[in-house]
């Protein structure tokens, strides 16, 4: 077998490169093994990776016990709850692009001969894999696993009840009291927040595309079966080598079919668009907007998880995890099984003995929460190149709704609108100039999305951005509005009052504004000046592509 590796310790000429790896204690008989790079974000402020030190340890046991050399190498991560609400949220998506940039140059530079890739919250997973498409080399996911979920008033809660625990505190509908105990006890422990957020989203998704072994996005961060995951998956890349399966073998076009079809049947957050159409084209394979809506019309939502039900992973897991949800999307043939895997084994291997054990948890496919899925875009006037949605987290009387525009030009000026008691049932949100261009960086809107929640307006008013929404928004929240006003969209020429009609069924959003009225209001309009012009969010800002393609780098 030809190992990359060799590029660093083989041959007389690399006697410097030897005589390096010695002053790390590297020893000949190691040199002379496969070297894998273990690609671990641990860090001790976010809470998803304070256990990412001991999912490390197991992975270097798994590949150490399977004849490899593993190296231990650093990952950035930021925490989006940490970071919501300020500046910090603009340098979450931008930091998706840092991680595959630092991945594939960890990888390259030193040569490894494969990756296990540890990450757990929301931007590292996607960064992670967009560097193992764009490396191919082996590589697998093992992810740190979910958070179990809080408690309070003897229910299970999770972090996005804390965000709405702050709504209903300024609509005085809870004391401080209450609200102490709820920061007290929503977030118990390590792992990724336990609803289905981005994070999770991705980490299940991962199982899907196959670049992960069966319970990586499932497993809660605590259980001793995750430490085992990590130990197989240590043993499982050595296998990869030596078979030569690479991540373009595993990302395909149908794999990516097989991630959409659970993104739609698990009800994951509106990110995973983004995500999967960067990894996509990490890969080199195109995915248009147009094939979510396509494999939505025929894919049943099967979970209601946290936000959009009171479901957790944890619950998902005991219910038989991903391979049960696959195979019962296989039974109306909506799953590829033919599809290599990290498993070494094709789809329909992996999941033929995999079942639904709690119906309540997974519906079964003939009884699902709804006949489409978790996801729809949706195009208008004010969104010709598509913006999206988290359908099955919307309340039934929000499918279809017409209002008013209020708008802002920030997230600052309209969180302070809602709380201050300036919105009313009926309003459309309008909040603008937080696209990745114009942000930069498209913060998540989850504090105003819980702001409405938590003030029982989230069944009156809807919101909508070019900026996005973190997987624990749940409404009528549509996001990543393209083109963004940053770059002239039409929400940007929209006035207030302007009439917004959005029809979630039919995938429209529009403004009852004419084509004339907006080529006249386009002939006055100056786009606002970026808000960033130093530092990496300048670069990023004139770097970056539009939502509908990823938000991925020119």
């Amino acid at each position: 077998m030809e190992l990359r590796s060799h590029n660093v310790t083989q041959g007389v000429e690399r006697v410097p490169h030897r005589s390096l790896l010695r002053a790390t204690g590297m020893t000949e008989e190691e040199m002379n093994r496969p070297i894998i790079g273990v690609v671990s974000a641990y860090s001790e402020i976010i809470p998803g990776h304070i256990n990412l030190d001991k999912i490390a340890n197991a992975v270097k046991t798994g590949v150490s016990m399977a004849g490899g050399t593993p190296v231990l190498v650093p990952a950035i991560g930021v925490c989006d709850g940490i970071a919501m609400g300020h500046i910090g949220m603009k340098f979450s998506l931008p930091s998706r692009e840092l991680i595959a940039d630092s991945v594939e140059t960890l990888a390259q530079a030193h040569q490894f001969d494969a990756l296990v890739l540890i990450p757990n919250c929301d931007k590292i997973v996607p960064g992670m894999v967009m560097a193992a498409a764009r490396l191919n080399i082996p590589a697998i996911v093992c992810s740190g696993g979910p958070m179990l979920a809080g408690h309070h008033n003897c229910e299970n809660v999770s972090l996005s009840y804390t965000f709405e625990a702050v709504g209903a505190r300024k609509a005085n509908l809870i004391d401080d009291t209450e609200l102490a105990d709820i920061e007290q006890h929503s977030c118990p422990g390590c792992g990724s927040c336990s609803g289905m957020y981005t994070a999770n989203s991705m980490n299940c998704l991962c199982e899907a595309i196959g670049m992960a072994l069966p319970g990586n996005g499932t497993i809660p961060a605590v259980y001793s079966d995750r430490i085992q995951l990590a130990k197989h998956a240590g043993m499982k890349i050595m296998e990869l080598l030596e078979k030569d399966i690479k991540p373009r073998d595993i990302i395909t076009e149908k794999s990516i079919h097989n991630a959409l079809e659970c993104e739609m049947a698990l009800g994951c957050s509106t990110n995973t668009v983004l995500h999967l159409l960067a990894i996509a084209h990490e890969a080199g394979l195109e995915l248009d907007l147009n094939k979510l809506n396509e494999v939505s019309a025929c894919t049943p939502n099967l979970c209601h998880l946290a936000p959009a039900g009171r479901t957790y992973i944890q619950e998902l897991n005991e219910a038989g995890g991903i391979y049960a949800v696959m195979n019962e999307l296989s039974k109306k043939n909506l799953i590829e099984l033919d599809q290599i895997t990290a498993t070494g084994k094709k789809v329909g291997e992996n999941i033929a003995h995999c079942y639904n054990t709690n119906p309540e948890v997974i519906r079964p496919i003939d009884n699902p929460y709804m006949q489409t899925g978790g996801i729809a875009i949706l195009w208008g006037n004010i969104a010709k190149e598509g913006c999206a949605v988290k359908q099955s987290a919307v309340a039934p009387e929000m499918m279809k709704h017409t209002g008013p525009a209020r708008l802002f030009d920030s997230e600052e000026e309209a969180i302070e609108a809602i709380y201050g008691g300036k919105i009313n049932k009926g309003d459309v949100v309008v909040i603008r100039y937080e696209g990745p261009k114009g942000g930069p960086g498209m913060r998540e809107m989850l504090n105003p999305t819980s702001a409405l929640a938590g003030m029982k307006l989230d069944k009156d008013v809807a919101l909508i951005t070019d900026g996005r929404f973190s997987g624990a928004s749940r409404g009528a929240s549509i996001g990543h509005v393209c083109p963004e006003a940053a770059m002239g969209g039409e929400i940007g020429l929209l006035q207030e009052g302007d009439i917004i009609e959005i029809n979630i069924p039919e995938h429209s959003v529009n403004a009852k504004v004419s084509d004339e009225e907006f080529a006249k209001r386009r002939e006055a309009f100056i786009p606002k000046e970026p808000k960033i012009k130093t530092g990496w969010l300048a670069r990023y800002s004139r770097l970056v592509t539009s939502a509908n393609k990823g938000a991925v780098l020119k």
